[in-house]
């Protein structure tokens, strides 16, 4: 259990790493999110790693909520993230209910780096901010060449640097977050069983 909390530990640590990266390539590329969109949120094609998902896990054992959420995520049959705490009726507004502990690939949303199929940076930009940002969306394209995107790929290596077994696999957001609590409550146990 003291491996999973300092992996976790770590992980918050380059979490906020990350945060700060995209955040700061966003603001300086006038690439704003719109205040309390939650389009992305409710995608349901979200993907995340069971790695990424370990912080939240371990807090919400900690709070003693890990079997109860476990036991909600496996009803929970709305699009997108369970943790996403809608404010509209058309569910487009809202806020993350466990921001903190939210998995690397929510920080990395808005406008993120990748390469194409010719190894060429591309960017990836969120609908909405296309919609909303239109002349800073062409202008943050057309500067790809002189200023470099924060990059998903490099990010996504980081984070599996620190436990490739756990990182090793994505799968949608829901099913991570289950694995998580599923690994956190089973070495809880077993941690248990032997003190």
């Amino acid at each position: 259990m003291q491996q999973l909390r300092e992996t976790a530990s770590t992980l918050m640590i380059l979490n906020d790493e990350i945060a700060q990266t995209y955040s700061s390539y966003q603001n300086d590329r006038k690439l704003f999110c719109r205040s309390g969109c939650g389009e992305c949120c409710l995608h349901p094609g979200i993907e995340a790693s069971v790695l990424e998902m370990l912080p939240l896990a371990l807090y919400l054992y900690e709070q003693g909520t890990a079997e109860s959420t476990l036991e909600a995520l496996q009803h929970h049959e709305l699009d997108g993230c369970y943790f996403y705490q809608a404010s509209s009726e058309d569910r487009k507004s809202g806020q993350c209910g466990v921001y903190p502990y939210r998995p690397a690939v929510c920080r990395m949303f808005g406008a993120a780096g990748y390469r194409g199929r010719e190894g060429e940076v591309l960017l990836s930009i969120c609908k909405v901010i296309r919609t909303d940002e239109p002349a800073a969306v062409i202008a943050a394209e057309q500067s790809l060449t002189s200023v470099m995107p924060p990059m998903m790929m490099n990010h996504k290596a980081q984070i599996a640097q620190l436990d490739y077994e756990l990182s090793k696999q994505n799968m949608p957001i829901k099913e991570a977050t289950a694995a998580a609590l599923e690994k956190v409550l089973t070495k809880a146990w077993y941690a248990d069983m032997a003190g």
